[in-house]
C-alpha cells in the first residue's frame, strides 16, 4: 500500500538504545537501529510529505513482563532505577503514538519522543 503526502510512520524503540545494557547487548542493538532508521527515513520521505518519528518508551509494565524469565526479585524492582522510581503503565505511553499520529505533530520529523520516567537523554 503507497503512502501519501499527510502520511506519518511511527517506529517503536527504546530508552535502552540511548543507554545500552550489559544484559540485553541484542536488544540495545536492534532499538539503536531503530532510531537511526528513523532519522534516516525521514530524510528520505520528507519530501513526499511523509512524517517519520520515533516513541522510545522507558521501563513499561505490561503482561508481557513475567513472562521473560526474569526472577521476582528483579520485577519487583522493575523501573525503581527511573527518576520517577516506577514502571510507567501503557496508558502514559499511548498519548506520545497519538501525538505523532495526529496532525498537532505536522511540524515534526525525525524526531523521538521520550515517555520513560524522567531519564534524560542525549543531554
Amino acid at each position: 500500500m503507497p503512502l501519501n503526502s499527510g502520511a506519518a510512520i511511527i517506529n517503536c524503540t527504546s530508552v535502552t538504545s540511548y543507554h545500552g545494557s550489559q544484559e540485553l547487548l541484542d536488544y540495545s542493538s536492534t532499538k539503536g537501529a531503530i532510531a537511526s532508521f528513523t532519522r534516516a527515513l525521514s530524510q528520505n520521505l520528507i519530501g513526499k510529505g511523509i512524517r517519520v518519528n520515533a516513541v522510545a518508551p522507558g521501563p513499561i509494565w505490561t503482561p508481557l513482563n513475567p513472562m521473560g524469565g526474569a526472577s521476582k526479585e528483579k520485577l519487583r524492582h522493575f523501573g525503581e532505577g527511573t527518576p520517577m522510581k516506577r514502571p510507567g503503565q501503557p496508558n502514559e505511553v499511548a498519548p506520545s503514538f497519538l501525538f505523532l499520529a495526529c496532525d498537532d505533530s505536522s511540524y515534526m520529523s525525525g524526531q523521538v519522543l521520550h515517555p520513560n520516567g524522567g531519564t534524560v537523554v542525549n543531554g
